[in-house]
C-alpha cells in the first residue's frame, strides 16, 4: 500500500470515528466556537467593564489571545489522542506492527496530522478571534511553533491512559498546562522565565512580545520550537516504551 493510499484510508477512518462520537465532535468545534465568542463577546465586555467599573480590559488582550494560541493544539491533541487511545484499546496498534504500514508508519501519519491540524486550527482561530491583528507571516511562524504541542498532547493521552475514563481525567491534566502562561503574565522578569519549564510558556511569550513590538523575537521563537519538539520526542519515547511492553 502506498503512503498516499494509507493516508487516505486512515483519514476516512478518523473522520467516521469523530462523526460518531459526540465528545470528539464537540471538541472539534470548540476552538471555532471560542474564537467567535472572543470576537463578538470580548469587545462589548471591555466597553461594559470600562463604563460600569472603570476597569480597562484592553491591556489584557495579548493574554487572552495567547491563551487561544496554546489552547488550539490542546484541543487538536485531545481529539487525535482519543483516536489513538481507541486504537490502542482495541489492539489495532499491536496488529499494525505486523502489517506493511507498521506502527512507525501509522505514528508518522498520526503525529503529522496532529501537527498539521494544530497549525491550521491556530491560524483560523487567531484570525477569527482578531482582538489583536496578526500579520500572515508572524501568524504562520506562531502556528509552526505551536504545532508540536498537538502531537505532544495526543501522545500524552495515549502513553499514560489505559482507557477512555483515564483519558478524560488526563485531558483535565493537559488543561493545567494552559495555566502557567496565565500566571507568568503577572510575574515580572527574571522570575517570569521560571515558567519556561512549561511548554505552553514559549508560544505565549512569543505572542506577548509580538503584541508589544509588532515583530517576532526569533530567539524566543527558535528556542520555543526546539523545546516543544524535544518535549514531543520525549513523549514519543514514552509511548514507544508503553507499546513495547
Amino acid at each position: 500500500m502506498s503512503a498516499f493510499a494509507a493516508t487516505k484510508s486512515l483519514l476516512a477512518i478518523d473522520m467516521r470515528s469523530v462523526a460518531r462520537d459526540s465528545f470528539l465532535r464537540w471538541m472539534s468545534l470548540l476552538g471555532i466556537a471560542m474564537a467567535l465568542l472572543v470576537r463578538w463577546g470580548i469587545p462589548p465586555l471591555t466597553d461594559w467593564l470600562t463604563r460600569e467599573h472603570g476597569f480597562d480590559l484592553l491591556p489584557y488582550y495579548p493574554l487572552i489571545m495567547s491563551f487561544m494560541l496554546v489552547l488550539m493544539p490542546l484541543l487538536a491533541g485531545v481529539v487525535l489522542g482519543f483516536l489513538l487511545l481507541d486504537q490502542k484499546d482495541d489492539q489495532t496498534l499491536t496488529a499494525l506492527q505486523v502489517t506493511p504500514l507498521q506502527l512507525k508508519g501509522y505514528l508518522r501519519y498520526r503525529l503529522g496530522s496532529a501537527m498539521l491540524i494544530s497549525a491550521l486550527l491556530t491560524i483560523v482561530v487567531m484570525k477569527i478571534a482578531g482582538l489583536i491583528p496578526v500579520a500572515l507571516g508572524p501568524l504562520l511562524l506562531m502556528a509552526l511553533m505551536v504545532s508540536p504541542l498537538g502531537a505532544f498532547f495526543a501522545l500524552f493521552l495515549a502513553a499514560f491512559a489505559n482507557n477512555k475514563v483515564q483519558g478524560m481525567a488526563l485531558t483535565k491534566a493537559n488543561g493545567i498546562l494552559t495555566l502557567p502562561p496565565v500566571v507568568a503574565w503577572f510575574v515580572d522578569p527574571p522570575w517570569q522565565w521560571a515558567f519556561g519549564l512549561a511548554p505552553t510558556f514559549w508560544p505565549s511569550k512569543a505572542f506577548w512580545v509580538y503584541a508589544q513590538s509588532g515583530q517576532i523575537h526569533l530567539g524566543h521563537w527558535l528556542f520555543g520550537l526546539v523545546f516543544l519538539s524535544v518535549c514531543t520526542w520525549l513523549m514519543l519515547k514514552r509511548f514507544n516504551t508503553v507499546m513495547s511492553r
